[in-house]
């Protein structure tokens, strides 16, 4: 194998610890993928999902039985009233809009209590200064968050001091993002939301789920939260969503959010699928299994790069709530270079090589390895991160176990045949 992976012998000895290690937790996954498995196949047939639902529609997409019925399907596997599912939405950022902006009115206020947010945020709840791109603070809709305490647990007493008549909505951020703080189960989200009810009841408790769905087996809807959101070319979509985001929730903020996607008097009444249903449906089925592979790739990401003396987190026997393996490295060069590997191990475009560049709604250069069959897919695999201090990596996705496996293992070479990585 060393041979075909054209890495070295210590490379290939620390692969062999490493998956003898992990072969308990890779087991704990697949028990997972498998009750996610039935849950998805049950919201399947308790909605009687036929093949006429795979019919697209076009021009305004009235009566589209076939969007309608995947939506219910999204619903009950998520446990939720209601879910709106659209190929319109063209991101986890605009699903999270979309909640924002459909939920929130004039006067009203929005909490953060997992700390600040991922960059991306910061362009929806304030513009740049002295412009305006119609963002939450343009429409006089303040925000604010709480900064977690040292321990990475939510300050509950500041959020207590915080909350007034005016906050609406309290939103909890499940994933990491570009932080290194850690994710949040789901458990740890019912446990916020109760304590959330004691101290503001009269608010709307939102919680972006992107990088989460189907790797535990409850979603955040489950466990008391009003309304969340992802992006279907995450976990979700199961690689074949090409386009794609979600909303989930209580019907009565679906509908509110439906008329903020279209328009007061229509919301998701119209909106052609076009041709997109099939893939939207087999990749919703399919999900729970790719989840699993991806969620494997990370484990083995960890305890390959804890080997070569990287600092990774989680740690490989750490829970999983997410897809996201963060590693830091020792200079950006290395971070660099690193990216680059996976690049050069992805199945489109790995004759490029990525640079980091400015990206929209980003404070720093980002560098994003994604060689990719969608764009931007982060269910696939991927590596980015903004080039800062610590140097901090994202590795997320990977359509199969394998594939991760053979990036991470070149990469690791290419690191140290460019004296990058000690032997």
């Amino acid at each position: 194998m060393a041979d075909i992976m054209n890495h070295t012998e210590q490379i290939e000895i620390w692969r062999k610890e490493a998956e003898n290690k992990i072969a308990p937790f890779l087991k704990r996954i697949d028990e997972v993928a498998l009750a996610n498995q039935a849950k998805v196949l049950a919201a399947f047939k308790q909605n009687r999902v036929s093949d006429h639902h795979m019919n697209p529609s076009t021009g305004y997409g009235y009566d589209d039985e076939g969007r309608d019925v995947l939506e219910q399907v999204y619903a009950t596997a998520f446990g939720s009233e209601a879910a709106l599912v659209r190929n319109q939405i063209i991101s986890g950022t605009h699903a999270i809009s979309t909640a924002l902006f459909g939920v929130l009115r004039p006067g009203d206020e929005l909490l953060y209590i997992t700390g600040e947010p991922y960059d991306t945020l910061a362009s929806i709840v304030s513009g740049p200064k002295g412009k305006d791109t119609g963002a939450l603070s343009d429409f006089g809709i303040s925000y604010r968050h709480i900064d977690l305490k040292d321990d990475g647990k939510v300050d509950f007493e500041a959020v207590r001091e915080a909350v007034t008549e005016k906050t609406k909505m309290i939103g909890i951020q499940r994933s990491k993002g570009y932080s290194l703080r850690p994710s949040f189960t789901v458990g740890q989200i019912g446990e916020m939301v109760r304590k959330v009810r004691e101290l503001a009841p009269h608010a709307v408790i939102f919680v972006d789920n992107c990088y989460g769905e189907f790797v535990e087996t409850i979603e955040p809807t489950e466990v008391g939260v009003d309304l969340m959101a992802g992006s279907l070319i995450k976990n979700p979509g199961g690689g074949l969503a090409k386009t794609g985001g979600y909303l989930a929730g209580r019907a009565d903020l679906i509908e509110k959010c439906a008329y903020r996607m279209t328009s007061p008097g229509i919301g998701a009444e119209a909106g052609a699928s076009l041709g997109t249903l099939p893939d939207m449906y087999q990749g919703f089925f399919l999900a729970p299994h790719v989840t699993a592979q991806a969620v494997k790739g990370a484990i083995f990401t960890s305890a390959m790069l804890e080997a070569a003396g990287m600092m990774t987190s989680p740690h490989y026997s750490e829970d999983r709530t997410d897809l996201i393996q963060s590693v830091s490295f020792n200079d950006a060069a290395q971070m660099i270079r690193f990216c680059g590997e996976i690049q050069a191990n992805s199945p489109v475009n790995a004759h490029f090589a990525p640079e980091p560049s400015y990206m929209p709604g980003y404070e720093d250069d980002v560098i994003m390895a994604a060689g990719t069959f969608v764009q931007g897919s982060s269910i696939e695999l991927t590596a980015d991160g903004p080039i800062r201090p610590p140097y901090t990596a994202y590795i997320q996705g990977g359509l199969t176990y394998e594939h991760v496996q053979i990036a991470i293992l070149g990469a690791l070479g290419s690191l140290m045949r460019e004296g990058l990585l000690k032997n």
